[in-house]
C-alpha cells in the first residue's frame, strides 16, 4: 500500500500509524510536511511551503481560507513532483482545515482521501462565546461561519472523515456524522503508568520532599485552559497550605484564544496580578517526554481546564498516569470522567470551587484511591494505544481498499459447531461508536 500523510508538522496525530505502517513492511511511505525537523524510519518525508503569506488586504472573514488555499496550492505542488516520480498513493491521510488536503483528489484523482478532523467553528454554543469576555459580534459570526469554509470542502471532498472524540464529532453538520469515524489517537498506557515510587526531579527542580504537589501540564497558558483560574486557587491555597508547591508545565504563550490586547501574556497578567510565594510555584517550560511523566507520576493533585472545545492529550495521558484529578466540569470533560467516580468535577469559572476541590483532593488522598484507579482504567478500556492502533491501521487500509463504510474491529473466528453452537461473530465498529 501507498500512503501518502500530509501534516504541516510532523509527525502530529500520524506517528504511531506511520511507524506501525512502516513496521510491517511492503508499504511505501510519504510525509508531506512543512517541519524539517524529525525522522520515522521507513517514512519518507516530502516538503511543500506556501509561495508568499496572507495578504493584508484580503477580507478579514477569507484569511484563514486563502492561508489553506495557499497550503493546498503548494501541497498540489509537491503531489505533482511526487507523480512525476512515480508515487501515486492509494489513500491520503491528512488534518482538515490548514488546506493540505484541498486538491489532493486534483492531482491524485483515483486516490482515496481520509481526512483527520478536528474541529468545526460556531460563533455560539461551544467555545467562541464561552469566556466572559468573549462578547461576539455579527462581525464575528459571519467570520466564524466563514472559517469552516477549508473544513466544508474537506468535508465534501473526502472518501472518509476522522474524529477524536463524540464531542468534537458532534460540532459538525450532522448531515456528514455518517462518514465520520470516532477514533482517538490513543495513549501509550504501557509508558504512560503509574509510579508509587516517583518523585518530583525534573531538571533542576527537586520537589522530592514536599508533601503537597499541585500539577497542571498544558501546551500555552490561557484562559481556554483555565490558566488564570488555576493560577488564582493557587494563590487562595497558598495562604492556608504552606506545604503546597504547584508545578506548571507549558510554554508562556496562548495556544487557543484570543491574546491580552496590551501585548502581556497571562503569565505575566496573572503574577503581577496576585500574591504568590514564587518559592512555591514552579514554570518547567516544555519538557521532554520522559520528564513530563515524572511530573505526572509525582503529583499529588493534577489540575486539568478547559473551555468546550478540543480535549487535551493531557487529560487522557494524565487519567492513564493515574492522577488524582480534578477537572472542570465541562461537556468535552464528561465524555471522559464522570464527577466521584474517575475525578473530581468543578465549574470551570468557580475559582473558589476550583480551590476546594484541590483541597479536598490533597486531604483525601487514600481515600481518593479508587478515583486514580478508575481514570486509569477507563483509558485502558477506550484509550489504550495497543487496542487504538490496530484499529486505525484497519481503518486506513479499509479507506484505501474502497470499503466504504470501514469496518474496524475483525469478526472473531466461527465458534466449532456442537449441539447448540453457532458461529457468532463480534459486532464491527462503525462511524457510530466511538
Amino acid at each position: 500500500m501507498r500512503v501518502l500523510f500530509l501534516h504541516n508538522n510532523f509527525p502530529a496525530q500520524y506517528r504511531h500509524v506511520a511507524t506501525s505502517l512502516a513496521a510491517e513492511q511492503g508499504h511505501q511511505l510519504v510525509f508531506g510536511t512543512q517541519a524539517k525537523n524529525g525522522e520515522i524510519p521507513g517514512v519518507t518525508k516530502a516538503f511543500y511551503k506556501p509561495a508568499r503569506e496572507v495578504r493584508a488586504e484580503t477580507h478579514h472573514y477569507v484569511r484563514n481560507l486563502e492561508s489553506a488555499v495557499l497550503n493546498g496550492q503548494s501541497v498540489y505542488r509537491m503531489c505533482m513532483d511526487l507523480k512525476r516520480q512515480g508515487f501515486v498513493p492509494d489513500l491520503v491521510c491528512g488534518h482538515s482545515g490548514w488546506g493540505p488536503t484541498l486538491y489532493v483528489k486534483d492531482a491524485f484523482p483515483d486516490t482515496r482521501v481520509l481526512s483527520y478532523f478536528e474541529w468545526f467553528y460556531h460563533a455560539h454554543g461551544s467555545d467562541a462565546d464561552y469566556l466572559p469576555e468573549s462578547e461576539i459580534s455579527s462581525d464575528d459570526e459571519c467570520r466564524i461561519r466563514t472559517r469552516n469554509a477549508a473544513i466544508l470542502l474537506d468535508l465534501a471532498n473526502c472518501d472518509w472523515g476522522l474524529c477524536p472524540t463524540l464531542f468534537q464529532r458532534d460540532q459538525f453538520p450532522k448531515i456528514f456524522h455518517n462518514k465520520l469515524t470516532v477514533l482517538h489517537d490513543g495513549v501509550d498506557t504501557d509508558f504512560f503508568k503509574p509510579d508509587p515510587d516517583a518523585v518530583m526531579k525534573v531538571g533542576d527542580l527537586d520537589l522530592s520532599g514536599a508533601k503537597e504537589i499541585v500539577t497542571y501540564a498544558t501546551r500555552g497558558m490561557e484562559p481556554y485552559r483555565g490558566f488564570p483560574q488555576f493560577v488564582e486557587a493557587v494563590a487562595q491555597l497558598q495562604k492556608v497550605r504552606p506545604d503546597m508547591h504547584a508545578v506548571i508545565v507549558g510554554q508562556d504563550r496562548v495556544a487557543y484564544g484570543r491574546k491580552l490586547p496590551d501585548g502581556r501574556t497571562f503569565k505575566q497578567k496573572m503574577l503581577e496580578e496576585l500574591e504568590l510565594d514564587m518559592s512555591r510555584v514552579h514554570f518547567t517550560g516544555l519538557l521532554p517526554y520522559g520528564e513530563y511523566l515524572k511530573v505526572l507520576q509525582a503529583s499529588h493533585a493534577h489540575v486539568y481546564m478547559t473551555v468546550p472545545f478540543v480535549l487535551s492529550w493531557s487529560l487522557i495521558e494524565s487519567m492513564a498516569t493515574g492522577c488524582l484529578i480534578i477537572s472542570s466540569d465541562t461537556e468535552p470533560v464528561r465524555e471522559v470522567i464522570r464527577d466521584g467516580k474517575q475525578g473530581l468535577l468543578v465549574d470551570f469559572f468557580d475559582v473558589d470551587g476550583l480551590a476546594q476541590r484541590i483541597a479536598e483532593a490533597l486531604d483525601n488522598r487514600e481515600a481518593l484511591k479508587p478515583l486514580q484507579e478508575a481514570a486509569r482504567e477507563v483509558v485502558l478500556k477506550n484509550y489504550a494505544l495497543k487496542d487504538t492502533l490496530p484499529k486505525h491501521v484497519r481503518l486506513l487500509k479499509a479507506v484505501a481498499s474502497g470499503a466504504l463504510p470501514p469496518v474496524l474491529s475483525p469478526p472473531k473466528p466461527p465458534a466449532r459447531p456442537g449441539p447448540a453452537a453457532a458461529a457468532v461473530a463480534e459486532p464491527a465498529m462503525t462511524s457510530s461508536q466511538p
